[in-house]
């Protein structure tokens, strides 16, 4: 989905129109929870995040100015609500044995850790790959979860650089991708989350 498809979706979604606003979130929610879970570091937890971000976002969206900045619109409200569910949460110092002893234990099989294994591997040879400009705004943006200001800052450039950058080094390493694995390669193309678990 291009660019100028989000645009239109949310100017329609702004209009009122469900199934746009649900093709919004298909299209962004991988993103949002990747960036959830780097904040609040607890997998149950990301996903309401996510869920309440999109929500909140649903309430808010006429008041967005412009459609084409909905993507880092949304990276502001998912950071936002984070702050403000881990200052509500306080520090975790630990957790009543009785409540530990009743969850669940979920493991990956040991064909699970391989397929995650093989894909961080794989992740990790294409971004060898690039050129190290292209390298390092992905690690900065994915891997140490740098704002898009940050990246900015610590490159010396403007945002709209640094937009441009991701944009293009993503599109790059989805090439590089397609010659090691196909299937890695469509996962990562729908937002780039997986570059997360580098």
């Amino acid at each position: 989905m291009s660019w100028t498809e989000i645009t239109v979706l949310v100017e329609q979604a702004k209009t009122g129109d469900r199934e746009a606003y649900g093709e919004l979130v298909a299209r962004f929610q991988s993103s949002v929870y990747a960036m959830a879970l780097s904040r609040v570091r607890d997998p149950l937890e990301a996903q309401e995040l996510a869920q309440d971000v999109f929500v909140h976002a649903m309430r808010k969206l006429p008041q967005l100015r412009d459609p084409r900045c909905f993507a880092g619109w949304l990276r502001r409200i998912t950071a936002r609500m984070a702050i403000n569910r881990l200052t509500r949460r306080g520090p975790l110092f630990g957790a009543d044995t009785e409540v530990l002893d009743a969850v669940e234990a979920r493991t990956r099989t040991a064909e699970e850790q391989f397929a995650v294994g093989e894909a961080v591997d794989q992740l990790k040879e294409g971004l060898a790959e690039l050129k190290p400009l292209d390298r390092q705004t992905l690690e900065a943006f994915y891997i140490r979860g740098r704002s898009l200001k940050q990246i900015a800052r610590e490159f010396a450039v403007p945002t709209g650089t640094v937009k441009r950058r991701l944009h293009v080094a993503r599109l790059r390493l989805k090439e590089v991708l397609e010659g090691i694995d196909p299937s890695l390669a469509e996962r990562f193309a729908t937002d780039g989350a997986e570059l997360a678990a580098v």
